[in-house]
C-alpha cells in the first residue's frame, strides 16, 4: 500500500485552488481594443460618460485619476449625472500643481462593454481630451494594459444593459 506525500497533496490543491481563481477572472474578463497613435506611442479607447456621447480618452496609467474636460463635465451637469465632491490640487506631469474640480459621474461605460457606476474624476481646466487614469481604472481590477496587441482586459465590469436598469 502506498501513502500519499501529505505535503504534496495540500501544494496539488492549493493549485488547483489557484487556476480555478484565474480561470474564473478570465471568464469574467472583459477584452477592449485599443486604439493606437503610432506617432506618439500612445493608446487610446472609447468611452461614454453618463450623459453624454462618446469619446476618445487617452489610456493614462500614471493618471491618478480619470479626467473630463469641461464640455464633458457640461453635458453630465445638464443630464444630472454629475455630482460636485471637493476641490483639490493635483500635480501635473511637468511637475506644476493645478487646483482641480472633483466630481462623481453616474456611470461611465469603456469601450461599449465595461460600465462602471459612482466614478470619480478630475476636470482639467481647457484640457481638449480626457484621460482614463487609475480611479477609474482601479474599479477593474485585476486589469492588463497589453501593447501587442493593444487591449485592456477589464475585470468587475457591468455590462451596459444592467447599468441602464
Amino acid at each position: 500500500m502506498r501513502i500519499l506525500d501529505v505535503p504534496f497533496v495540500a501544494r496539488l490543491l492549493s493549485m488547483a485552488s489557484l487556476l480555478s481563481v484565474l480561470s474564473s477572472w478570465a471568464a469574467a474578463d472583459t477584452l477592449i481594443p485599443l486604439k493606437l497613435h503610432n506617432q506618439l506611442d500612445t493608446f487610446y479607447i472609447n468611452i461614454g460618460v453618463a450623459g453624454g456621447l462618446d469619446e476618445e480618452y487617452l489610456v493614462d496609467t500614471g493618471a491618478g485619476y480619470m479626467t473630463i474636460t469641461n464640455a464633458t463635465l457640461a453635458r453630465s451637469q445638464e443630464a444630472g449625472t454629475a455630482t460636485y465632491l471637493r476641490n483639490m490640487d493635483g500635480r501635473m506631469a511637468d511637475g506644476s500643481v493645478l487646483r482641480v474640480a472633483l466630481y462623481r459621474i453616474s456611470h461611465i461605460t469603456i469601450g461599449n462593454s465595461c460600465t462602471l457606476r459612482d466614478v470619480e474624476v478630475a476636470v482639467l481646466p481647457g484640457a481638449s481630451r480626457g484621460l482614463l487614469g487609475l480611479s477609474a481604472l482601479r474599479r477593474t481590477s485585476p486589469f492588463e494594459f497589453s501593447v501587442d496587441p493593444p487591449m485592456l482586459r477589464l475585470s468587475n465590469c457591468t455590462t451596459s444593459a444592467l447599468a441602464a436598469e
